[in-house]
């Protein structure tokens, strides 16, 4: 059992930040693209939210959740859907101390979201001094829970070291055995090669450290719940 300890009602915000997205050739289509992705996570995963995922700027997006059993799906999902854009996520663990609005993640605010924010600017800052192992996750969690946030993070930054040189090819199989739940022969028949091929790329990419860290993930944060949701 893995512990966290809060004194207040913890919500999950995610925030998401497309890098260069100013070198985004044809920025409006992506953008409906992308709109079209947070639909289909908010109805994919509307159990979990409280607040629906929303575009809030031009290159960023952001959603509430009440419970953290699904946040690496969501965002595994998100930067498959986006792929080869790519997207930095900053989530905080915290209080929301407004109304929230179901329908969209404009206007609320709390500690949950500031430490969402936090997370972003942290992501950047490493960026910037050319940190090869930053990573494109970051969580910040409020109150006692230095130990939980600090294990959490050496998590996700392995699995940026594991994920970040991947092909496209590589993704897409590896996405599919994640979201399809298939073994590698059902995986072969789809992409139409032998077992043998999919066993060498998920060989080659570490797939099976990489879920079992992402199943870790999902399993810690599941211990996090607001049972009195909206």
């Amino acid at each position: 059992m893995f512990f966290f300890f809060f004194k207040f009602d913890p919500y999950i915000a995610i925030i998401g930040d497309i890098k260069n997205s100013k070198n985004i050739e044809e920025r409006g289509k992506f953008q409906n693209k992308l709109n079209k992705i947070l639909n289909e996570i908010n109805e994919i995963y509307s159990d979990s939210i409280s607040s629906n995922f929303t575009i809030t700027l031009g290159d960023e997006f952001q959603g509430l959740l009440h419970s953290g059993e699904h946040v690496m799906d969501i965002i595994q999902y998100i930067k498959k859907e986006s792929y080869p854009i790519k997207i930095r996520f900053g989530i905080g663990i915290g209080a929301i101390t407004t109304d929230i609005n179901s329908a969209i993640s404009i206007g609320a605010d709390g500690p949950g979201y500031y430490k969402a924010r936090d997370s972003i600017e942290q992501l950047k800052a490493l960026e910037k001094k050319n940190e090869s192992t930053y990573g494109d996750i970051q969580i910040k969690i409020d109150g006692d829970n230095n130990l939980q946030e600090l294990s959490l993070n050496s998590i996700l930054k392995l699995m940026y070291c594991i994920e970040k040189d991947w092909t496209k090819k590589q993704r897409e199989v590896v996405n599919y055995v994640l979201f399809e739940k298939k073994n590698q022969t059902e995986t072969a028949h789809y992409f139409n090669v032998t077992q043998s091929n999919i066993q060498q790329i998920l060989s080659k990419t570490h797939f099976y450290a990489y879920k079992d860290a992402f199943d870790s993930v999902n399993k810690i944060l599941s211990e996090v719940k607001y049972d009195n949701k909206l």
